[in-house]
Formats: C-alpha cells, structure tokens, sequence
C-alpha cells in the first residue's frame, strides 16, 4: 500500500537528509536503497531523542526529561549511529559533543519534528475547533497586564480550548519546555536560555512606592537616600532577599535595605501599606489606593516584557496563532 500523501514529504525530508549523510561519507558512492532503508531503521522517538541530545548535550539530562533509563537512551543512540553511519555524538567530561554530522542534522531534525507535529495537528488550522489543553506559565504581573486581554480573545475565538495557567518557575522552566508541559512563558528576558524564540510584547518601567500612610511619603529622595530605607522585593520563583535593581544600585557603589521578600505583586501591595517599607512595583500594576508614589532623583531603567516558547513550535499553527493575538494586542 503506498503512503498517504500527507506522509510523503516527510519521507522526502528524511531520505534526503540520509542521502546527504551517505553521500558525504561515501564520496559519491550512493546506496540505492538507503532513503527507504533508512526510513524504516528510523522512528520519531529516535529524531525526539536526537533533537533532545543536539540540544542538551548530556545522556543523563535527555534521559531525566523524556523519564527514561540513561541504559535507554544509550541504545538509542547505538541505532541511530548504525543509521547514519556515524559516531554523532562524542564523550567528554561534561557530556558528549556531537559530530560534524550531528551539527549539520540539527536544523534538518526540527524540521522534520515541526512538520509531523503540524501533520498530526493537520493543516487546516480552525481556532473553534480547537479541544485541547494550552498551558501557560506566568507570574500575577503577567496575570492582570497580559493573560486578562489574551484569554479574552482565546475564549472568543476557541471556546472549546481548555487553559491551565501555571506559576512561573524559573529554575523548572527549561525541563517544562523540552518536555512539552508548558506551551507559553511569559516573563523578562532574563529568566529564559539565551536560545528560546522570543517576542518582545511591551516595555514598562519601576515606580517607588510606599503606604498612603508611610512616614516616608510626601518627600523627594536621593538614590542613597532611598537605598538605606527599608525595601520589600518580590521574588516569584526564588524566594530569597535579593531584587532585580540589585545590579543597578551596586553600579553607583549603594547596597539596597531589603527587609523583607514576598512571592507575588499582589500581596506585596497589603504589605507595603501595612509596614513603613517601600517597593519598586512595576507602573502598570499601578495606582493602587493603599500606595503613593515616592519621587526619586534617578529612576531606573526599564525593562521588556516577552512571551517566550520552545523552538521546536516554531511551526505549530496553534502558537502561531496564539503569537498573532498577542502581536494584535500589544503591537497594533
């Protein structure tokens, strides 16, 4: 029985990148058969783990993300050697390198991924169709300055779509990605690998604040002035007494009073007004009624807000869908 002919582009892809291989190796000397040869040594669990490993560069990692043996991914990287005629991946001390070859299959190996996965959602992409499960991370900033106008447009558009917003968990969020758990992270550039797929959604910036009460408002304030006051941070992922403006204030030789550190926007603002502390909250959280603004002689500098995804959805209609209500939102 021959293929259907949604599958026969995806065998085109990898036959081709096995030509490719044999023909480089061989100089010339092509097998005649190793396009479907190959395709039948070959199955999607093995491209997944070859992608993980192009990726992760350590058997130990790719195996604690897809919740196998380190044994098992071994033997499936024996296969794929046998597949391609090639060492692929070299040990070091730290992991493995992969080969010339293996580099050179890594964009070939997404693709190919990207494409089965849009195969198995199918190309006709219809929004109220849609009746899977979108699973979102993001902090309560992102909460009530990103998710109310996004999901109003999801639940409008696809009503049969089903939402899990998660916290936002830094030091997770790789292993949440690779493993397909988390769809979408909103958050600051500098919580994500330097290498995931980005869109810059809007820039905003750190207003000082303190209680409608505080002993210290109604008064204008020198940088090292507003360092030796007591300062509450808000720490979403790691709770520890350390603030993004940390760098900033040690650049002009100060070292901030933090007293005290909360895991969310929303309960800091109870907090606040209920100690003589103040708190750089972001200005689209504000005006609150429990807070006024404190005038400072140098404020700080801004910073971006992003959506960021897994590379490997480059492709998937439902994100790119997902991308263009956001780009309509915060970019028309």
């Amino acid at each position: 029985m021959d293929p259907p002919c949604e599958i026969l582009p995806l065998m085109n892809s990898m036959g081709c990148m096995l030509n490719s291989l044999q023909y480089k190796k061989k100089q010339y000397k092509l097998v005649g058969d190793t396009n479907i040869s190959g395709i039948n040594r070959l199955d999607i669990k093995q491209l997944r783990i070859l992608q993980l490993l192009l990726q992760e560069r350590n058997l130990s990692k790719v195996a604690n993300l897809l919740g196998l043996t380190q044994q098992a991914i071994s033997e499936q990287l024996k296969k794929l050697r046998n597949t391609f005629d090639d060492e692929l991946f070299i040990r070091t001390s730290n992991g493995v390198t992969p080969t010339h070859v293996a580099e050179e299959m890594e964009h070939k190996v997404n693709n190919i991924l990207a494409d089965i996965d849009n195969l198995i959602s199918g190309d006709h992409f219809t929004p109220a169709e849609l009746s899977g499960v979108l699973q979102i991370s993001a902090s309560d900033y992102a909460l009530v300055t990103i998710l109310p106008m996004l999901l109003k447009q999801v639940n409008k558009q696809a009503p049969n779509l089903k939402v899990i917003i998660r916290d936002f968990e830094s030091d997770n969020l790789h292993q949440l990605m690779v493993t397909g758990e988390l769809d979408l992270v909103f958050t600051f550039p500098e919580f994500i690998p330097q290498d995931y797929p980005n869109m810059r959604l809007f820039e905003d910036r750190h207003v000082c604040v303190t209680g409608k009460n505080s002993i210290y408002r109604d008064k204008k304030y020198s940088l090292k002035e507003i360092a030796q006051l007591p300062q509450i941070v808000i720490s979403p992922s790691r709770p520890n007494l350390k603030g993004s403006h940390d760098s900033w204030f040690a650049k002009k030789d100060l070292k901030r009073n933090i007293l005290m550190s909360v895991p969310s926007f929303s309960s800091a603002s109870t907090i606040i007004e209920a100690t003589n502390t103040i708190a750089f909250l972001p200005a689209r959280l504000l005006p609150d009624p429990r807070l006024v603004a404190i005038e400072i002689e140098q404020s700080p500098p801004s910073f971006d807000v992003i959506v960021a995804w897994h590379k490997r959805s480059e492709k998937n209609p439902l994100h790119r869908w997902l991308l263009n209500i956001l780009d309509d939102i915060f970019h028309s």
